[in-house]
């Protein structure tokens, strides 16, 4: 398989490691706010490529250097060769921490039952009620959503969930609504929208951070730990 994006060096995508981290193309949402919109919108191969065996072989030699490795998007379950890539990473004494849109519980589950994950960041676009709204895909049956919570809710793996917010999409009552509904969860992150200069909308703009706190604030009544990232 071969990786739009390589950044060799990260203190800041996997907790507590010193990783790199791969990013894959291609999404089956469109989120407006997306801040890798490149990876979602140009499906052809454009730019400088990483082939799996590259990736690997630069692994091989940071091998008690490293001891991460996290896997980005786009969205990542979309590729079929992952599962054998991440066996690889695995053999050569790797953590591996993926990033998620959540809409895949089953390829999420196949990897966490094989024990090929170390560590899940989950993202919740909003509350279950205005998700089509926030990823512009009309109609979009939130149930792969909600089982990919519940099966990280069981503690299977260690995971975090988090929401970027944005003011056009997202109010207090939205935070509110998704805290309850992943009750029991360790982390809850609410991330503030920075605009990258490449997103899919236009027009965008961050929360106020009094607003961010507010938030905070509201859905830590019913989790035991939520943070702010980005302020």
């Amino acid at each position: 398989m071969n990786f739009s994006g390589f950044q060799k060096l990260t203190l800041l995508d996997y907790p507590e490691h010193v990783a790199c981290t791969l990013f894959t193309k291609g999404c089956n949402f469109r989120c407006p706010f997306c801040h890798n919109a490149l990876l979602v919108t140009e499906t052809q191969e454009k730019g400088e490529t990483y082939s799996d065996e590259s990736v690997l072989s630069y692994l091989t030699k940071r091998v008690g250097i490293l001891d991460g490795v996290c896997i980005t998007g786009g969205e990542p379950l979309l590729q079929k060769e992952l599962p054998d890539f991440i066996r690889k990473v695995k053999a050569l004494g790797y953590q591996v921490k993926l990033d998620t849109n959540g809409s895949f519980p089953d390829r999420l589950a196949s990897l966490v039952n094989e024990g090929l994950l170390d560590y899940v960041a989950m993202d919740i676009k909003n509350s279950m009620e205005r998700y089509g709204e926030t990823i512009a895909v009309p109609d979009f049956d939130t149930t792969p959503i909600e089982e990919s919570i519940d099966f990280l809710l069981e503690g299977r793996v260690a995971y975090e969930f988090r929401t970027t917010v944005v003011a056009e999409f997202h109010t207090t009552q939205d935070i509110v609504a998704i805290a309850k509904r992943i009750q029991g969860a360790p982390k809850y992150f609410l991330q503030i929208f920075v605009d990258s200069g490449c997103l899919i909308g236009e027009n965008l703009h961050s929360v106020d951070k009094n607003v961010m706190e507010n938030m905070k604030n509201a859905a830590a009544e019913h989790l035991s730990e939520v943070s702010l990232r980005g302020l």
